[in-house]
């Protein structure tokens, strides 16, 4: 079991910005139909932004505003898919036999985001990037406990997907639209998190990180995510 406290929190997506609008999304039972609403990252100057993929906007969105006035902020980085459509138009390419360009490599590997922030933060504190399954959510708020335990004041939790080419949405399930979420985690025991092995699997309809926005915006104070034989019970105390 590990403890935590959730200080601030703040999530993305084509139409939902604003705790409200994620308010009304938590309670509403239709399916979300996403705009093509773009982040705004208008706080960077423009000659940075223009290096940022719509996916690295995304992460840049919720996460700068939650790290301003904080030093050495640790930050994990939580992508299971990572920049399919950068990664999708490279493979294209090779596939026509066109040149590749190395910018467009550089900055389509998984680490490439938290390497992107360290530039234009100026930060060279602690940084991961972790590529999970459909729990990768879990497992960065267990490396975060993990360095609030080693004594970080605060980190930083960024869980962002994009939604994949067409190409690869018969193989990809567990994005259905573009979010991001972010979590300034801090020491406390407001939050428990505790994981055992499922008898049998039950996966949700959320991925794991909208489900606990869910469940968060809904009043719940206990609520469990499985993924494959993996549970998950997160508690919260009133």
């Amino acid at each position: 079991m590990i403890t935590f406290d959730i200080s601030q929190w703040r999530a993305w997506a084509p139409g939902l910005q604003t705790t409200a609008d994620w308010q009304r999304w938590s309670q509403d039972s239709q399916a979300f139909a996403p705009t093509d609403q773009a982040p705004d990252v208008a706080f960077l100057p423009a000659m940075q932004r223009r290096r940022l993929s719509h996916l690295a906007r995304m992460a840049f969105a919720v996460g700068w505003p939650l790290a301003e006035g904080l030093q050495d902020l640790p930050l994990v980085f939580v992508c299971r898919h990572g920049e399919t459509p950068r990664t999708f138009a490279i493979l294209s390419d090779l596939a026509r036999e066109q040149p590749l360009s190395p910018t467009q490599f550089s900055l389509s590997v998984h680490n490439a985001v938290i390497g992107l922030w360290s530039i234009m933060r100026g930060a060279t504190c602690e940084m991961t990037a972790l590529a999970g399954a459909g729990d990768g959510f879990e497992h960065g708020v267990l490396e975060a406990a993990g360095l609030l335990h080693e004594g970080a004041p605060a980190v930083l939790l960024i869980v962002v997907e994009e939604y994949p080419p067409e190409a690869y949405r018969d193989r990809v399930h567990d994005v259905p639209f573009d979010y991001a979420l972010a979590l300034l985690l801090t020491p406390g025991n407001t939050w428990t998190l505790t994981q055992q092995g499922a008898a049998t699997p039950t996966p949700g309809n959320d991925p794991h990180a909208l489900s606990w926005l869910r469940s968060l915006l809904t009043g719940q104070s206990a609520f469990t995510h499985t993924w494959k034989r993996r549970s998950w019970t997160w508690r919260r105390k009133p």
